[in-house]
């Protein structure tokens, strides 16, 4: 019996000879293929060949965007961050196309996911993200690249979200259902906390920070969490790097301090503190450069991420998930006012 791997009558079968196909343009004669991830376009095999185990990716990405985070990653591993290896085909090319597809090689990584709610575990994660930080300062990709970039593009980020968060408080009004009154019954109040995040960003070092040259400008992850970072016997390895984007350092550690706050259930000054401590020991940051981040916890990115798949999606929320995510939002103007102070 085959296994059906995607609904366009993809087997494991087909994927077997079409990853053989392409460690042929290595030279590989893999002694062993193992399905690790399949089902949509991005596909990985654990491959043994030689007695040595190797991934292979088929990417979903097209060929610039690829060129871009594939040739970002050989430069951070060229400038000693902690991130797989990729091994070049025949042809000394890091990615080989094959029938309109792209595939990249790299070393396998023996390591063990990171326990987040783990204090050892979750300070190696913290300072392997920071590591990856400085690696990846002063990439600077070739022209075929298609370049990703955050950077100056927070104050419309900032505002192309509130905008539809008003439009949602229109829609939200004509609306009887209770997950719209929830939303109703907040909205004001994340406004004004997303009102409070651009005078803070209009206020602040941004512009110059982000300006061209500025060595505040690194490589965010922009996914970095648990499964994308390993425990290995040499150090911290950070994987998974499709989506590496310019930004400054505060893009990935909102996230992570962000995520940290949540799973305690409210903002705290000691653990946000905690994370900049572990953080700064590899990277320092400017009193500048946190302020950034401060402003940037203090936007509701939260509470919009949770509401667009209601009004974006078309996707169901129960009001108490609205309302669990508002007052999160809403407790957090305290401990980043207390942060702000103390960084003047």
């Amino acid at each position: 019996m085959r296994l059906l791997i995607d609904r366009k009558g993809i087997t494991e079968e087909n994927l077997e000879a079409t990853a053989t196909h392409v460690l042929g343009r290595y030279s590989i004669n893999p002694e062993k293929l193992v399905l690790i991830q399949a089902g949509t376009i991005k596909t990985v095999w654990k491959v043994n060949a030689s007695g040595s185990w190797l991934c292979l990716k088929r990417l979903k990405q097209t060929l610039d965007k690829a060129l871009f985070s594939v040739n970002a990653q050989i430069y951070i591993r060229n400038s000693g961050g902690k991130v797989p290896g990729i091994i070049l085909n025949r042809d000394k090319q890091a990615i080989t196309e094959y029938e309109g597809q792209l595939f990249v090689l790299y070393g396998w990584i023996n390591g063990s996911d990171l326990n987040f709610s783990l204090t050892t575990d979750f300070r190696k994660a913290v300072q392997g993200l920071a590591a990856f930080h400085v690696a990846s300062r002063g990439y600077i990709p070739n022209e075929q690249c298609r370049i990703s970039t955050k950077l100056r593009k927070w104050p419309d980020q900032y505002n192309s979200m509130k905008r539809r968060m008003l439009e949602w408080k229109e829609v939200s009004s004509g609306a009887s259902k209770e997950p719209y009154q929830a939303y109703l019954a907040y909205i004001d109040q994340i406004i004004a906390l997303a009102d409070l995040a651009l005078k803070r960003l209009s206020e602040s070092d941004y512009l110059h920070l982000t300006q061209e040259g500025s060595p505040s400008i690194v490589l965010c992850h922009q996914d970095f969490g648990r499964g994308n970072v390993l425990d290995a016997a040499d150090g911290t390895y950070v994987i998974d790097l499709d989506g590496v984007t310019y930004d400054l350092p505060a893009r990935d550690l909102r996230k992570i301090i962000g995520k940290a706050c949540e799973n305690a259930g409210l903002w705290s000054c000691d653990t946000i503190e905690q994370i900049l401590s572990w953080y700064t020991q590899i990277n320092p940051l400017s009193e500048k450069e946190k302020d950034i981040l401060y402003t940037d916890l203090t936007y509701p990115h939260w509470f919009f991420g949770l509401v667009k798949n209601l009004f974006q999606k078309g996707k169901s929320l129960r009001p108490s998930e609205i309302e669990k995510i508002a007052r999160f939002e809403l407790s957090k103007e305290e401990a980043l006012a207390v942060l702000l102070k103390r960084s003047e």
